[in-house]
């Protein structure tokens, strides 16, 4: 395996840079206290936003309810007892996690630019650097008190200093909110990974499905030759299942290359070869949230860290119209000047020969310019108008999101329900009651055949349910911010298919 370069050490100097910007913005009341507060910069690139605690295995996102729980109520009335199930997520699922976290490139790059302005934070509102100037003279300034070989001196720009206060409100907000942006870029690897580990365990589902009907119909095509000594059966029949073995086999086929795409994928993200096995568990455990879809969209308010990156820009805009309004105001420039004088004249009672002058001066910047100054502040306030409305856009983003969320996990649960319940039991019945009418010659072969057909569709049909109702959960906890909690439920497992003896 290629070695990637580990970025464990990102965490104390994410702490360190947080630290010294946190109180920049302090005295701006209209900033979220978990947006700016220095417990929030506590979360370092090693650690899982969505994760309860690194040292077990357990992940909140699909919570691990005992199995002997009763359904629960929904918000809205109705029930919930769609469960595959699983004591707890597997383990590589959660090492995946970790890896993503500490290895993805974009993750590291976002990070090395949180780096980037929140040192910039601690500049901006410095005095600019003092200057210093020598002119030495071709032909020497003759004056009385003696020849002038050269002048000296040094300069000081002091801006106002409100402006500069400003400035350095602004970029401390402008910093906050690129940190917000990695963690909000943390939130969608890591629903990246859960939801490739997800389809993964759909296809090996639906490997082992069409695996366990490739015997099933095995056994149709021994049970069709023995029908064919009786005289009960032609050799057609034969050739129809063998001909629906070899579309099995190709549908194999089908999931194992996507397997492959899903997992080179998966690994992309965590930043490790292609190639690198992903396992899967047998059985997963899904569950319904127990909150509401306005319940989530609050807990995605005080949560999510794009909506907190918006509001914090929001903030650093209208300290952009600060700073813009206080550029009309003078700057001001001190300086020192020093004269080197040569001692080459007659001594004299009116002036002291030789005596080196030298001068302190001062200047003051004019804004003349009105129309440039208005232009800087409609530049200004316009850009806050912008950054106000995209933050009103991205709630009502959010808000219609976690509605489709909830209402796409919920049919996927009630699908799953109607396919575990009722669809996949009167299939396999049906299967059952015509294979053994076939053994006794009372139905066709090509019927069986297509019993089959309906069960295998219907079999994968529910795999798919229940790797829909599992996305669905992962997007809705990374829109929310952090994991919804879930409530427990335990239905039966899903029956196995019967295999049909040979006759007699």
């Amino acid at each position: 395996m290629k070695e990637h370069r580990s970025v464990k050490v990102r965490g104390l100097g994410l702490a360190i840079s947080a630290a010294l910007i946190t109180g920049c913005a302090s005295h701006s009341a209209n900033v979220q206290t978990s947006s700016t507060s220095a417990s929030e910069l506590e979360s370092v690139p090693a650690a899982r936003t969505t994760v309860s605690e690194e040292t077990e295995v357990e992940v909140e996102i699909l919570q691990t309810g005992g199995t002997d729980s009763a359904p629960e109520e929904l918000t809205d009335g109705t029930h919930s007892d769609v469960v595959v199930t699983h004591p707890a997520l597997s383990q590589p699922l959660s090492e995946l996690e970790l890896l993503a976290v500490e290895q993805n490139p974009q993750l590291v790059k976002l990070y090395q630019q949180y780096n980037a302005a929140s040192s910039r934070s601690r500049y901006v509102n410095k005095l600019p650097d003092p200057r210093l100037g020598a002119n030495v003279f071709g032909a020497p300034i003759q004056t009385a008190s003696g020849s002038q070989r050269a002048a000296l001196s040094a300069s000081q720009a002091i801006p106002w200093l409100g402006k500069l206060n400003a400035q350095e409100q602004q970029a401390c907000f402008e910093a906050f909110a690129v940190r917000a942006d990695y963690l909000s870029e943390r939130l969608r690897v890591i629903a990246a990974v859960r939801t490739g580990w997800y389809r993964l365990y759909v296809i090996d589902q639906q490997i082992e499905t069409a695996l366990a009907n490739q015997e099933l119909l095995q056994s149709l095509i021994e049970v069709a030759n023995a029908q064919i000594s009786t005289g009960s059966a032609t050799q057609g029949d034969v050739l129809l299942g063998t001909l629906e073995l070899s579309k099995l086999e190709e549908r194999l086929l089908t999931y194992r290359k996507l397997r492959v795409a899903v997992q080179a994928e998966v690994n992309r993200l965590v930043a490790r070869d292609a190639d690198t096995s992903i396992l899967t568990p047998k059985e997963l455990k899904i569950d319904l949230p127990a909150l509401s879809a306005q319940q989530i969209y609050q807990q995605a308010r005080e949560s999510q860290p794009e909506i907190q990156a918006a509001q914090l820009r929001t903030q650093a805009t209208r300290w952009g119209i600060e700073v813009a309004h206080l550029s009309r105001r003078p700057e001001l420039t001190l300086s020192a000047n020093y004269f080197v004088t040569d001692n080459n004249r007659p001594p004299s009672s009116l002036y002291k020969v030789g005596q080196d002058p030298w001068s302190l001066g001062a200047q003051v910047s004019i804004p003349l310019w009105k129309e440039k100054y208005d232009a800087l502040e409609d530049e200004a306030t316009w850009k806050h108008l912008a950054s106000t409305n995209s933050e009103s856009d991205l709630l009502d983003r959010y808000d219609a999101l976690i509605t489709e969320l909830l209402a796409e996990a919920r049919r996927a649960e009630e699908t799953a329900k109607l396919y575990r319940d009722t669809i996949l039991p009167q299939a396999q019945q049906t299967l059952r009651a015509d294979q053994e009418s076939y053994s006794r010659g009372a139905v066709e072969f090509d019927r069986v055949i297509r019993d089959y057909r309906n069960l295998l569709t219907l079999e994968l049909g529910y795999h798919q349910a229940i790797g829909e109702l599992a996305i669905a959960l992962t997007q809705l906890s990374r829109v929310a911010g952090q994991d919804v909690p879930l409530q427990a439920a335990a239905p039966p497992a899903l029956p196995e298919p019967q295999k049909l003896s040979e006759p007699e």
